[in-house]
């Protein structure tokens, strides 16, 4: 659904639609506003498929160190604040804001305990001077780690369990016939309470670069990647639980990743890419969301 209230920006919003260049602004959420305390925590962490019970104080330092590297980047940071009616996983601020041509666009969560998340965005969005442009009804489902924006005229969209074909069809009208929607099939992998989106297998870096774990992908879509000249880096399946295929590239051949995966970052850099590496045991690791599902770029472009 389109909303009759574009946001007003003096940038030109194509400019947002692609996962690798430079980074201007960012949406955050810290662990102080998502996980609230250890005995929230205690309560809910089961119920919401965490590995293990993060540490509350371990994961306010963890990000605030994340967060000392993005302000190394000379990005301007907002910060979306707690609310009751929020779970745990709203510390993952990508998956319930989308970016589409016309600006910023609210997702529609396809996990239960997420879908208060897009309410508590839509009543935030005004204190960061970001209006929304239109959003996700349901019956339709689309969470924002489903969408790879490879430049502003090719989108992929994975289909799975977080993603439903009314969302996808929803969100087709909305980018318009102009723009390519390349929808990709996902696979049952370990089942619908399982965390996998389509940027589970697939990591822009640079606009012919992409970290990928080939044994999720379909052929047709990898064979179609290679078509368009990409470059490939295989993460290895030992480091795939570890996040190694969960890389968010700050500009083109600069990136994040969880510590933890040194054949991945070596294989990043045997292809010309830095390789920043932050601390995600209690982050990233136990609630299964690395660097890229933790942050909502809005703005991309060049300083």
């Amino acid at each position: 659904m389109e909303l009759g209230n574009p946001f007003a920006r003096k940038y030109d919003v194509n400019q947002c639609l692609d996962e690798v260049s430079p980074i201007r602004e960012i949406l955050l959420r810290h662990p102080r506003d998502a996980f609230v305390s250890q005995f929230l925590l205690n309560q809910r962490w089961r119920a919401l498929n965490y590995l293990a019970e993060p540490d509350f104080a371990r994961a306010c330092a963890e990000y605030d160190g994340f967060v000392r590297v993005l302000e190394s980047q000379g990005m301007s940071i907002h910060f979306l604040a707690g609310d009751p009616r929020l779970s745990p996983d709203a510390l993952y601020v990508r998956d319930s804001a989308i970016l589409i041509p016309q600006g910023l666009c609210l997702a529609a969560m396809g996990k239960v305990e997420r879908v208060p998340e897009t309410t508590v965005l839509a009543e935030q969005s005004k204190t960061i001077s970001w209006s929304l442009c239109g959003r996700i009804d349901p019956p339709g489902q689309v969470e924002g780690g489903d969408l790879v924006w490879l430049d502003s005229k090719r989108v992929l969209v994975g289909h799975g369990y977080r993603t439903n074909a009314e969302g996808i069809r929803q969100f087709q009208h909305l980018v318009g016939s102009e723009r390519e929607v390349r929808v990709v099939p996902l696979p049952h992998f370990r089942g619908p309470d399982d965390v996998l989106h389509l940027m589970s297998m697939i990591s822009p870096v640079d606009h012919d670069l992409v970290v990928v774990y080939s044994p999720l992908m379909p052929v047709p879509f990898r064979n179609w990647l290679l078509e368009q000249g990409m470059t490939l880096v295989e993460v290895p399946e030992s480091e795939y639980d570890s996040l190694g295929c969960n890389v968010l590239a700050l500009a083109p051949r600069r990136c994040v990743m969880v510590a933890g995966n040194p054949e991945t970052r070596r294989a990043l850099e045997r292809a010309g890419a830095e390789v920043i590496e932050i601390e995600g045991r209690e982050i990233c690791l136990k609630g299964s969301g690395g660097p890229t599902c933790l942050t909502r770029p809005l703005v991309r472009r060049p300083f």
